[in-house]
Formats: structure tokens, sequence, C-alpha cells
């Protein structure tokens, strides 16, 4: 999604799980498996801080980067439209398992009291807790809700790039964000779930 939208927009887009990925050379579920969740949500935290600096496009976040007060503030402290792409839970849970690479990149959603993921968790079968966890926080931070249960990414992004023609652009001022100005952000779903 974020890579069609950018496209759309002509500003580019960027996914910040894959760039921490590629930064620590591992799997974030690797990641998750070997230092524990606190670690990757600091590791997490410091990716995006960083591209909210430094990246004008589409940036889209892994859908737990909500789940901190300071990566909330810092989405929100911008001043640059933050868009959470919806879906219900059964369809998150058939877009996870129809893609290959979860089971080997994708940690457990939820943790247990002590943060750790839980032993041999199922993604999948977390996905309804994780989006009750969450909503409340994507709630916080959006500026448009976008559900795509039903739609095309393509019709998506096209009601997307509408929304910040229009609305988005009276509210603030501003016009669609290019490479130098402003950027749009997919927040929240399951990372990759509305892909």
């Amino acid at each position: 999604m974020a890579a069609l939208l950018g496209d759309m927009l002509g500003c580019g887009w960027c996914d910040a799980d894959l760039v921490l990925e590629k930064k620590l050379g591992c799997s974030i579920a690797s990641l998750v498996r070997d230092r524990g969740e606190p670690a990757f949500r600091d590791e997490e935290a410091a990716v995006l801080a960083e591209l909210l600096g430094s990246f004008a496009g589409v940036l889209s976040t892994g859908g737990g980067a909500v789940l901190r007060d300071r990566n909330r503030e810092a989405i929100r402290g911008l001043g640059r439209p933050v868009v959470w792409l919806t879906a219900p839970a059964d369809v998150v849970r058939r877009r996870l398992a129809a893609d290959p690479t979860t089971a080997e990149r994708r940690p457990a959603l939820t943790a247990s009291a002590g943060g750790v993921p839980p032993a041999h968790g199922d993604p999948l079968a977390e996905v309804a807790a994780a989006l009750e966890q969450r909503e409340p926080l994507y709630r916080e931070c959006a500026d448009f809700r976008v559900d795509t249960s039903v739609a095309t990414p393509a019709a998506v992004a096209a009601q997307v790039v509408a929304w910040l023609g229009t609305e988005w652009a009276t509210r603030s001022g501003s016009v669609l964000p290019t490479e130098s100005q402003g950027n749009a952000r997919r927040e929240g779903g399951i990372p990759g779930a509305a892909s």
C-alpha cells in the first residue's frame, strides 16, 4: 500500500519494519526471540524517530509502533497527515495466513505479562486481541481512517489521495505531499496486513 500511495503522490515511500530489519541484519521475529519485545520496541522507536525526522514520503509503520507514548507523540507532533488502514480481525488473519513470510518475519502480536512473547505464539490467533488493544491508540493518532476490508489497494490509495487533496488540504492549508514537503503515514493494522 505504501509503495502504491507513494507512486501516486510522486513522493516515494518507506517501510519502517524493512528499514529496521536491514539495519539489524535479522527479521523482527528473530530480534524478539533473541532479545525480547522490549529490545525490539526500543529499536523500532529509534528507527521511527529517525525516519520521521528525515524521510519526506509515505511512511509505513509497524502496527505496534503506536504502543509507546513517545512514538504516538512523535507521529502526531509533526503535523503531517496520518492515515489508519483498518480491516476486521478475520480479514487481517486471512491476509497474514496468505503471506508466506508471516511465520519467519512476524513475532507474536501480544506479549505475556513479563513483556516476553508467548512461547510459540501464533500470530494468527492473536489478531483480535492485538487490534482491540491498539484501536484506541490508532484512533488517537489518525487523521483519516480507511476500511481496507473489501476495497482494492488501488481504490484505498485513491481514497487517501482524494482525502489529502480535499479535506486535509483544507484543514491544514497545505497541498499534497511531495518529496520536499510533508508525508502521509500509515498507522495501524498489523504490519503488511493491508498490503
